[in-house]
């Protein structure tokens, strides 16, 4: 039985599908104006996780994860490298797709942009605007009455008042209230516009998400994610948005994923503190830095540490070893048997709001299993459990010789070496061997010698 942590409620809740069987999903994806972080990462890998374990758990499932491709930092970003929008938001989606695909996060079902759906934004605005809830200002923009829509402040557990006591009052603002947010923005010279009933300009952030994903999923669908900086005010408003222009409930299950956090603070660009995924993956190789989020639960704090990244690639080569030292059973791939002990505690855990820590522990307890009696079988449930998670799906070797960025010692130098050592040895020159063997280990290539010869890894 799967239970979900939904913030709208603050507990843990049974899944149950508005539709048997079928499950709707929208995450709130990247804003592209820059190479993503890790931050960026951990909800991508967090999401699709969930998306791979509905799966597993026989549901059909529409994932949307849209882009934001339209905002005042694109606008700037663009202005600032003398490019257009569109040349900097498709050099930027399209390295957030290598970054993904690098980190075997599963495309989305659907990946609408914002730029794509303004039609509709305009249409929920006119909504709004018809429901009482929306207003155009003096100053050409459309916001949204805060005040006038009862439910404010349901999903962060934040009231109007205590907003009001901390909101700056602007003094030029044109809000007939300063917690009002904007739906619509009135073109200034030289941004990009769109032609509407309230003059040129172009959508507020918010609006976006409302309008699409009640586009592709309908007024009201099942889990709606996102990171938790987005809870407020992003995802209130969103609720403010839907449920103020179609009426009833707009998602059922809230879920938000924990910061990435360095020297206790959030990564963020905005603090300055932030590695890019491209950085991160100069260093470590992409599956370690999957394996390297998923031990964590995806709402706990993130420590992002070299230390914590070196720990996470020994304990997947841990992993691997016993994969590469009891191979798969042949032949089985006919699915998991979710009776079978091990598999059950795996399910558990992840049916305990999606627990990849505790299904992780269950990984490193099988394998000792495996090692321990040798068993192919168990060899393959490992594989298996592991593939759920996006995880253990490389031959054993392979991961273990892989170069990690741009560097590395060649194989067919690492080959010749082993050669020249082996030559060495047979010649009864115990120096020349132990001396090609440190310099293989300086290059952080690691030898072991076992019955049929010597194998190596990088370390």
């Amino acid at each position: 039985m799967l239970t979900i942590y939904n913030s709208l409620k603050r507990e843990k809740q049974v899944f149950t599908p508005i539709e048997p069987g079928k499950v709707r999903m929208y995450v709130c994806g990247m804003t592209v104006y820059d190479y993503c972080h890790l931050g960026h990462a951990r909800v991508m890998v967090a999401f699709d996780v969930v998306y791979r374990w509905l799966k597993a758990s026989g549901y059909e499932v529409t994932y949307v994860r849209n882009i934001t491709d339209i905002d005042d930092k694109i606008i700037r970003r663009a202005a600032e490298n003398g490019e257009s929008i569109e040349a900097l938001t498709g050099r930027f989606i399209a390295a957030m797709h290598e970054d993904a695909a690098a980190l075997g996060v599963l495309p989305p079902d659907h990946e609408p942009r914002a730029t794509e759906f303004v039609p509709q934004m305009q249409e929920l605005i006119r909504l709004l605007e018809a429901r009482g809830l929306a207003y155009q200002a003096a100053d050409g923009d459309v916001n949204y009455s805060v005040r006038k829509f009862e439910g404010y402040g349901k999903l962060s557990g934040k009231s109007l008042d205590d907003l009001r006591a901390g909101e700056r009052v602007e003094v030029d603002s044109a809000k007939q209230d300063p917690l009002d947010f904007v739906l619509w923005k009135h073109a200034k010279p030289g941004e990009p516009a769109w032609p509407s009933p309230w003059g040129e300009g172009r959508p507020g952030w918010h609006i976006e998400c409302s309008a699409m994903s009640s586009q592709l999923l309908g007024h009201h669908f099942d889990i709606h994610g996102g990171g938790q900086d987005l809870q407020f005010p992003h995802h209130e408003n969103e609720i403010a948005q839907s449920e103020g222009a179609h009426g009833g409930t707009f998602v059922n299950y809230w879920m938000h994923n924990g910061f990435v956090r360095v020297d206790n603070e959030k990564m963020s660009k905005s603090l300055g503190n932030f590695f890019t995924i491209r950085d991160v993956l100069r260093q470590y190789d992409p599956e370690v830095v999957r394996f390297f989020i998923l031990r964590a639960h995806y709402r706990s704090p993130l420590n992002y540490s070299d230390a914590h990244l070196n720990d996470a690639r020994a304990s997947l080569d841990t992993l691997y070893f016993t994969l590469r030292d009891v191979p798969p059973a042949p032949g089985a791939e006919a699915g998991i048997d979710w009776n079978q002990p091990f598999a059950a505690r795996f399910k558990a855990a992840m049916d305990d709001d999606f627990d990849s820590h505790g299904a992780i522990a269950v990984l490193f307890e099988l394998a000792q299993e495996t090692r321990r009696q040798g068993d192919a079988g168990l060899a393959a449930l490992l594989r298996d459990l592991g593939r759920v998670l996006g995880l253990l799906e490389r031959d054993p070797v392979a991961y273990l010789r892989a170069p990690v960025g741009e560097g590395g010692m060649p194989e067919a130098e690492i080959e010749a070496l082993i050669a020249r050592r082996l030559a060495a040895k047979q010649a009864r020159d115990f120096a020349e061997a132990d001396r090609v063997r440190e310099q293989l280990k300086a290059a952080g290539i690691l030898l072991e010698d076992g019955p049929q010869g010597t194998t190596w890894r990088r370390a």
